[in-house]
């Protein structure tokens, strides 16, 4: 595992101290402020989530995001970030300056996902949409965005009320297209830090189906896999469904490679190297009676480090080379490879921030709520903000969003309630947005200090 390089220039008793210095510093009991604010802030939360917007299309979301950080006192500006085809995203920046101090980014991701809802809650989505190839579906914010906003939203009105106990620069992102995995990139190539100035540290949270409302998880190290988007275009020759001995099927090419790329994982990976390799979408064919001339495959990758990463992409590669030969095919009709710029990296969180950051979290909702959590295969795009080489430290926490008692009687039964990206995600919003907004402020109070 790659250490941070933070970690590289502090030696092992100054990270204590930073611990003991966040144990020892009073963290401000914000519950009263929030408790106040927490009926807007669900009535924000269900308006959002009645109203999502596929990425890239984050158009009122980031609306209503710009307009609350305004009303909060910040310094606001819309419309940041710039795609690989040169559109404009829909990011937000707020930044309020207090002072001397450090810089911390707080990130909240905006974007819903090409999903129909199926919870029946009253604020349920009715939209349908289109998605950037244009594809017609309906969505949902199926992966808790809606609450990341909702409690960035009542973050900023806290810390904006209690500047006398912060020094520094608060720079709040509200992130378009994390689904897509290229809004983190298109604000970093709007040059956002060369705007507005580069943090010292990263923070946000993610929301859990994993944890009851109420409790937060905390994993030091690599906590979530890199994601890697490849498409495989495995090619044969076409003609009548009657002779199949006349050309070469493509689509039973494809079976026998979906098939043989599984032993990638059981053969080439290292057993200790958590590695997932998943064909998510197939298209091949018109009609039940023609023989196409080719399959396309869409897979993703999830590794924890880029040795793991490069042997699945090896591996596919040399397959896709031997489905070929196998058939017979000439060069022209080759299988091809082709590894997409879509790519979420390692997320990978401070030890040293994390050390900072634990004590807090105990401090604010107690020992028994915070969870020390496990790495898991789910990818985010929250390490970018980070810089290549871990620049800047990141730490990225897990919320707990499910209601407590369902989750008890589940975790009883052995079973799990339904997760992010599936159609029934549904967080139990007025304890996971308080436990959320308490979080974040007491969090961005102790690195302000």
């Amino acid at each position: 595992m790659p250490k941070s390089p933070l970690l590289l220039l502090l030696p092992l008793a100054a990270v204590a101290a930073l611990a003991a210095h966040a144990q020892s510093s009073p963290v401000p009991d914000n519950s009263a402020f929030i408790q106040t604010e927490l009926p807007s802030l669900v009535d924000t939360y269900k308006d959002i989530h009645a109203h999502p917007e596929l990425s890239h299309f984050e158009v009122r979301t980031s609306a209503i995001v710009a307009a609350e950080l305004r009303k909060a006192g910040y310094t606001v500006t819309e419309n940041v970030g710039v795609y690989a085809d040169g559109s404009r995203a829909h990011g937000v920046v707020g930044i309020l300056k207090n002072g001397a101090g450090p810089t911390l980014l707080v990130r909240a991701d905006m974007d819903a996902l090409p999903i129909v809802e199926e919870t029946g809650v009253s604020y349920s989505s009715h939209v349908i949409g289109k998605t950037i190839d244009g594809q017609t579906t309906g969505v949902m914010h199926a992966c808790g965005h809606d609450i990341h906003t909702t409690i960035l939203i009542g973050a900023a009105r806290a810390m904006a009320a209690q500047e006398s106990q912060w020094h520094g620069t608060l720079m709040l992102i509200g992130q378009p297209s994390e689904e897509t995995i290229d809004g983190a990139k298109s604000m970093l190539a709007d040059h956002l830090y060369q705007r507005f100035g580069t943090p010292d540290m990263v923070i946000g949270l993610h929301d859990s189906n994993s944890l009851p409302a109420g409790q937060v998880g905390l994993v030091p190290g690599a906590a979530q896999a890199s994601a890697t988007s490849i498409d495989v275009v495995i090619k044969g020759i076409g003609g009548h469904g009657a002779a199949p001995q006349a050309g070469r099927d493509p689509i039973a090419l494809a079976a026998l490679y979906i098939t043989q790329i599984q032993t990638i994982v059981s053969r080439e990976e290292d057993p200790e190297e958590p590695t997932v390799v998943t064909v998510g979408d197939i298209h091949g064919g018109t009609r039940r009676n023609i023989i196409p001339d080719q399959v396309k495959l869409e897979l993703t990758v999830r590794t924890f480090s880029d040795k793991s990463r490069q042997t699945v992409i090896d591996g596919l590669t040399q397959m896709a080379a031997g489905i070929t030969t196998s058939a017979g095919l000439p060069p022209d009709k080759a299988a091809t490879v082709t590894v997409l710029d879509e790519y979420a990296p390692l997320e990978y969180n401070d030890p040293a921030l994390c050390a900072r950051i634990h004590p807090v979290l105990v401090k604010t909702l107690g020992a028994a709520n915070v969870i020390d959590g496990e790495r898991v295969m789910p990818s985010e795009d929250v390490g970018y903000f980070g810089l290549e080489g871990r620049k800047i430290p990141v730490a990225y926490m897990r919320l707990g969003a499910m209601d407590p008692t369902l989750f008890a009687a589940a975790h009883a039964a052995g079973k799990e309630l339904p997760g992010p990206h599936t159609s029934k995600f549904q967080p139990d919003p007025e304890p996971t947005i308080s436990t959320g907004v308490r979080t974040i402020t007491a969090v961005a109070l102790s690195l302000l200090q």
